[in-house]
């Protein structure tokens, strides 16, 4: 059973805590050197962001990538950001996670629901959004399930829409449900650094 070696995984990189505006931060190195930061909600336990991040080939730090969260806008120089805007209706896509589910978001998409057909192909292991119109296409990887080596199920998969937002939900399956309330279990036990009293109470 492939569950436990992601786990393993997890428990074996170096960890270090941090409480400090409601949210608990951990950051993991692995052995490859590649880190990871993750941002709770304290009272929730809800993930609000993860962050990657792996050596460049000069062995330097590389940037942070995305994959929970809101996506981090580059830093421009003032010409530069004069020249290179993004325009503000664009699709802008991000993941925010719930408890039981995996949850992507597109924004600037004014179409209605009917437009959007939202599959899997479980042979390239990704999601894909289509519009009958053309105008947006979309594939994406769940790399928690990559990750626990989980096959795609199309019935744990859903779509809605609203306020020019799609928004894609996948149900957690129940190894993943377990795994992480057992993670969360050992994060807690990580002593966090400028941590008050007031914030361990609220765990």
């Amino acid at each position: 059973m492939a569950v436990p070696s992601w786990l393993d995984r997890l428990r074996a990189a170096r960890k270090t805590a941090l409480v400090q505006d409601g949210k608990r931060k951990i950051h993991y190195l692995f052995e490859d050197e590649k880190e990871m930061a993750e941002e709770y909600d304290v009272k929730t336990s809800q993930l609000v962001s993860r962050r990657w991040r792996e050596k460049n080939p000069l062995g330097g730090s590389g940037k942070w990538q995305v994959e929970v969260g809101e996506p981090t806008s580059p830093v421009l120089g003032a010409l530069e950001s004069e020249l290179i805007k993004e325009s503000s209706s664009n699709p802008v896509f991000l993941r925010k996670d719930t408890l039981t589910s995996f949850q992507w978001r597109i924004r600037n998409l004014p179409y209605p629901k009917e437009v959007y057909s939202v599959s899997l192909e479980k042979e390239q292991r990704c999601c894909v959004i289509r519009t009958i119109n053309k105008k947006y296409y979309k594939k994406f990887s769940i790399p928690d399930l990559d990750r626990y080596q989980l096959p795609l199920d199309a019935a744990a998969l859903s779509f809605t829409h609203a306020n020019n937002t799609l928004i894609i939900t996948y149900q957690k399956p129940k190894e993943i449900l377990a795994a992480e309330e057992q993670l969360q279990k050992e994060l807690k036990k990580i002593k966090a650094a400028n941590n008050g009293d007031g914030d361990c109470k609220t765990q």
